[in-house]
């Protein structure tokens, strides 16, 4: 029942699709959007998070990623013609780490979607989630070497949440690490998160690797992360995720002076 209501929801394009701007902090200018697709809400999948819950642990993974990753250039191409001026911002893709290492997978899969869509590699950013650990870390290398050498970038989600995505960071060596929104939040009151992040930011740095916030909320986090030093943000407080490509803007950018 549940593999039929994937299906339908994969041939009705039955996902929205929403793009969440992500700011330079100090200039205040967005510099890109990851793209965010939700199935419509269905009698075994009434929540986002239960659909991806099971499709993670599916036969499902390499058909669904491949299906959102075409499901997601292609809106992204179609707001970008409606735009009032040309977007040439960087595109931010999750993937699944195993979908990479999968078999099946055929190297140019996303260089020719890229091409019919008419980007560019060099504007797309692989976010690579960590809900699946990458375990073969030599063979991993390889495959993200492959994929830098055609132009595309490397992200790493939810840093900072656990040991695998602080191995995985020391391995792939990202040119951006994503600071997961649970040591964001509120982070302007906590000290051991400000820390962490000071710490991590100290890395990325020394790495020539640029750090993400996500989950800024409010005008306090956001203070206090442009102030530490963090390259860019994403979250609430600078642009929610919307079914157009609309630029995000920091919420009373006098007090930031």
């Amino acid at each position: 029942m549940k593999d039929k209501e994937v299906k339908e929801l994969m041939f009705h394009e039955n996902f929205n699709t929403a793009f969440q701007p992500i700011l330079c902090l100090k200039e205040e200018e967005t510099i890109g959007f990851e793209i965010l697709n939700r199935p419509k809400s269905t009698i075994n999948f009434p929540t986002t998070e239960e659909f991806y819950s099971y499709i993670g642990k599916s036969n499902n993974v390499f058909k669904m990623e491949g299906f959102l990753r075409n499901l997601s250039l292609k809106r992204y191409a179609e707001q970008a013609k409606k735009a009032e001026s040309p977007e040439e911002g960087l595109i931010f893709l999750n993937i699944q780490p195993q979908v990479l290492t999968d078999p099946a997978y055929r190297s140019g899969m996303t260089l020719d979607l890229l091409e019919k869509y008419g980007l560019s590699p060099d504007r797309v950013v692989l976010e690579l989630t960590e809900k699946e650990a990458v375990t073969d870390y030599r063979s991993f290398e390889k495959i993200i070497s492959n994929y830098r050498k055609q132009g595309f970038r490397i992200a790493i989600d939810d840093a900072g949440t656990g040991y695998n995505s602080l191995k995985t960071i020391l391995s792939l060596k990202p040119e951006f690490i994503k600071i997961d929104k649970f040591l964001i939040n509120d982070i302007h009151l906590q000290p051991a998160q400000q820390q962490l992040v000071g710490l991590l930011l100290e890395f990325a740095t020394r790495s020539n690797t640029f750090m993400v916030a996500e989950g800024i909320e409010n005008i306090e986090e956001l203070l206090f992360l442009k102030k530490l030093g963090v390259h860019y943000g994403q979250g609430y407080a600078l642009g929610r995720p919307a079914p157009m490509l609309k630029k995000g803007k920091v919420e009373d950018c006098k007090v930031l002076g």
